[in-house]
């Protein structure tokens, strides 16, 4: 009698034993795969997120054509995630969510430099703007000299003017008179200058 008991209690012994395992990993196996669900949802969700403040900033910049957002699928129900999960979930979610305001800021920064910088005068603003300042009639020289100075930042060459007065004297935005050999220009509404012989050679 005492064999027969002995060898059912060793059986049972050794089934106990490999079930306690395999129940041990189970436990571990849905713990870890319970963790890397509740980090892609958290990731799923940042990225939901950023798409809806990205499409805002596209229609605050006057894009016509928004890609529609991608309808998020149901998650399924998954055990818990232990506490040694949650902690990785959060940082990701926290990763995600400082990269979304980065961007937020950088595109709104953007956006507001480009409307506030004005667009610079053109060469021909100027030159008429100088023109309707001077009381007397100014060489394509003389002009181009006042502009550099009153603009280092550009380069203002004399052939340059000239061929802007020309035009503007052609559109009648300017007069153009001669004084010997010398060329001098004035605002349309000045008074000209008496003009001498045309001569072909024009100087500054």
């Amino acid at each position: 009698m005492s064999e027969t008991t002995a060898e059912p209690t060793e059986l049972t012994s050794q089934y106990s034993a490999q079930v306690a395992g395999d129940l041990e990993r189970n436990l571990k196996e849905q713990e870890r795969i319970g963790g890397e669900i509740a980090a892609l949802q958290a990731q799923l969700a940042a990225l939901l997120h950023d798409h809806t403040v990205l499409v805002n900033i596209q229609q605050a910049l006057g894009a016509s054509a928004t890609p529609p957002a991608p309808e998020a699928e149901p998650a399924s129900t998954v055990p818990a995630p232990r506490k040694r999960g949650s902690g990785a979930a959060k940082r990701a979610k926290d990763k995600k969510t400082a990269t979304a305001a980065r961007k937020r800021s950088s595109t709104k920064s953007a956006a507001t430099a480009a409307a506030a910088s004005p667009a610079s005068p053109t060469l021909v603003e100027l030159v008429r703007e100088h023109l309707a300042d001077q009381g007397e009639p100014r060489s394509a020289a003389e002009i181009a000299a006042a502009l550099g100075q009153q603009h280092p930042e550009r380069t203002v060459k004399t052939t340059v003017v000239r061929t802007t007065l020309e035009g503007l004297v052609a559109k009648s935005q300017a007069q153009r008179s001669k004084q010997g050999n010398s060329v001098f220009y004035t605002g349309p509404d000045a008074t000209p200058v008496p003009a001498g012989e045309d001569s072909p050679q024009q100087s500054d």
